[in-house]
This record gives structure tokens, sequence and C-alpha cells, in this order.
């Protein structure tokens, strides 16, 4: 399930490279039916992506579904409610308990204190005590970035006040006009809350439904010669129908094009795992971008290296992996420090392999890792990015890690057992 502005690059996406190689070819092997669902707007495309994926909770949408790091659209329940967004880390600072969660509602926060910052103001909101309750949740969605430009386009048609502030003393916004002024005495508590719940129904993907009532609004006015009021619902019924979502196209542009890179690029991680030399064995993982191709695994028994050194293991295992025909990868990583770095590197290039290699030293509780690399021509903008991403390579670095103790553990117990 996703959205694209271009339905033919999109689908033409999933068959690029070779599909034996990358995960999405178990998806496509799978495929049954194909269902298209136009709308008028990336805006409305990427909110219906996010409700469906929450509703019927498709097996390969797996970022969409739930996950603390995704992020919530709140709205607050006071005079003059305004849209916060945050993560579901924050939620549980508010002490959100998840049955209330899952069902979009929400109870008072707690006694403690949250200090959040809200993107679309540019302002710090900080709620103390029981002093703000909140009414309705909605979400989860996958990019904080492109919750905030739906809320930011969205605000210039139903202005909101914004700041924690009850006040528009000092207000940037309210220079600008993009808050309404509700503490200022420039917009009624009625025209107030017509402008929350019309984006409440874009959120809850009633569009249309907003459209006929903001009509029926506008030729009210007109009748009962309010056309002052008649214009502005005018002016916001030609806003809502077309919204420039362009910001929005080009995150989604960006997104795909990186996607499709990274995903056609092969990552070999390996480690070493042994108690002072022995029961030495050597692990390889291979990722297909961000995700794992446990087809693609190996494991090796050392054979060569005889006492503790894990360098000279490391070695091994790298000769003998392109002694055998296997695709070549796009980046190595090396689970160790310099030392792991120079053997690596010198090594590829007595077999003249111009690949990318890194080693990644672990911290004291490998939560906090250093990545050693240097360039060579084998680089590129994608392979720098991944060695950027930190929850990447740790996430990478964890799963060798985990595959050369389990064959250790193994190895270990088979040799117990037969002495």
């Amino acid at each position: 399930m996703g959205k694209a502005t271009s339905l033919r690059d999109r689908i033409k996406s999933y068959f690029r490279g070779r599909l034996e190689d990358r995960p999405i070819a178990t998806a496509i092997e799978q495929i049954c039916d194909i269902k298209i669902l136009p709308t008028e707007t990336v805006l409305e495309a990427y909110i219906l992506e996010q409700s469906m994926i929450k509703k019927l909770q498709p097996k390969y949408n797996a970022m969409g579904k739930d996950d603390k790091s995704f992020v919530y659209v709140v709205l607050t329940k006071e005079e003059f409610p305004l849209f916060m967004i945050l993560r579901k880390t924050d939620l549980e600072k508010m002490n959100v308990i998840p049955s209330l969660l899952a069902s979009h509602k929400l109870r008072r926060s707690g006694s403690r204190n949250l200090a959040v910052r809200n993107r679309d103001s540019s302002r710090s909101l900080r709620f103390i005590q029981n002093d703000i309750e909140t009414s309705k949740i909605y979400g989860p969605y996958t990019s904080r970035k492109q919750i905030e430009i739906v809320l930011k386009l969205l605000r210039r048609i139903f202005p909101y006040h914004s700041s924690a502030q009850k006040t528009e003393k000092g207000c940037l916004d309210f220079e600008l006009g993009r808050c309404p002024g509700p503490y200022a005495g420039e917009i009624s508590r009625a025209d107030y809350l017509k402008n929350i719940r019309g984006i409440k129904m874009i959120l809850e993907g009633k569009k249309k439904g907003l459209v006929k009532k903001m009509e029926k609004e506008m030729k009210d006015y007109s009748k009962g010669q309010e056309f002052e009021k008649a214009a502005d619902a005018r002016n916001k019924l030609f806003a809502l129908k077309h919204i420039r979502d362009i910001a929005l196209i080009s995150i989604e542009n960006k997104f795909e094009i990186r996607n499709s890179k990274l995903v056609n690029l092969r990552l070999e991680a390996f480690d070493i795992s042994n108690i002072s030399g022995d029961y030495a064995v050597g692990s390889m993982v291979v990722f297909s971008g961000k995700e794992p191709d446990k087809s693609q695994y190996r494991k090796f028994k050392i054979k060569t290296v005889k006492g503790a050194d894990d360098i000279a293991m490391m070695k091994e295992v790298l000769i003998r992996r392109f002694r055998n025909d296997w695709p070549k990868p796009n980046l190595i990583l090396l689970d160790g420090g310099v030392g792991y770095l120079n053997m690596g590197q010198e090594l590829l290039r007595n077999l003249r392999q111009d690949i990318p290699i890194a080693a990644v030293a672990k911290g004291p509780t490998r939560k906090d890792s250093k990545v050693e690399s240097r360039k060579s021509k084998g680089d590129n903008e994608a392979i720098r990015n991944i060695l950027r991403d930190k929850k990447l390579i740790k996430s990478i670095m964890d799963e060798a890690h985990r595959f050369a103790i389990g064959y250790h553990r193994k190895v270990r117990s088979k040799q117990f057992l037969n002495k």
C-alpha cells in the first residue's frame, strides 16, 4: 500500500535491478490484484494512505503500523484548541495509556511536565501539570516532516493559535497573519472552532463533506447579506480546492529516489566470535538496503588462525568470502576498530576489489559505536548517507553480532558434547 504522483514510476521502481536480490521480490510474488484510489491532492493521498495502513494493517507496510519513533497529531482541549505534533514517547510521558491511545481518545495529562517542539510555529510548547487536556489524536504518521507540511498547508486556510502562551503579545505569527488572534479579540470562539473543525475534517478524510458544508455556509452568508464572511468562505473554498502541495510532492520524490537507490545496494557486515581463540567462528550478514536478506547469510569456522587474534580471523573470513562467486557488495562493514579497517583496505587492494569498507568499533554498552572509514573510488552519495545513518549501522552490526554468537554457541556446544 502506498501513494505516488506517478503510478507508472512507482510500479517501475519495484522491478529495477535483480529481483532475487531484493526483499520486495517476496511481496511482488504475492500480488493478485491492484486497486487504485485517486485523490485530488498529494495531501489527501498522504492522509488516506496513513489511515488505511492503520485500519487494514497490511503485512508489508511495517513502517506505518505503530512504533515509538512515529508521530501523532494531538488536538488540545481548551478554549482555543491547537494542534501539536508528538511522538509516541511524548504521549507516554503524558501518561496516555495504550487502550485509550488505540481508540484515539486521550485523557488528561498527568502531573509530569512535558516540553516539546512544535515545528509548525517554530516555538517551544511547555505544558505544566494538569493545565492542558487533550481531546483528539490522529496517526500514527511515518514522517514528521510530511505531517508538518500538512499542518502548515492547512493552517494557511484555517489559521489557529499555535503557541502555548495565551496571548498574541510578541507573536510573530499574529503579525504575519498566520494566527487569527483569538486572545486579542480578533476572532470569535465560534469562528475559531470552525477553523479547527475544518482541519479535523481534512485529517479524518472528510474533505468532500467539508467543501459541501463551506459552500452552504457561503450561500447562507450571502443571503443574509454578510458579504465579508461570504467572501472569506469563498477564499477558503478556493484555497482548499487548489492546495499547493508541491512541498509534499518534493519530499515524496526525494524519498522514492533515495529508497530506490538504497534498495539496490548490497551491504555486507562481518563479525568474529570466540573465547580466547577457542571455538572461533565468523559471520557474514547481508542487507539489501535497510532489509536483511537472510538467504545470503554465511557462517565460517576459523581454520587457519590459532590463538586470540581477531584481526587475523577477520582476514581469513574476508579471503574465503572473496573466493566464492557471490554478488559483489556495495559496502563492507567490519566489527572492529582502525586495525580492522587497515587490514581490510590492504586486503581489498591485494584482491583488486574497489569496494568501500568501514570498521565499526563498539562503545562500552554497544549503544554508542564509532564508524571508521576512508575514501575509495567506490564511494558515492548513497554509501555516505548509509555511513551517516547510525541507527541503520547499529542494526546491521547487531545482526552480524547475533548471527556470529549463535553459530559460536552451536560450535562450542557440539565440541563440548564430543569430548
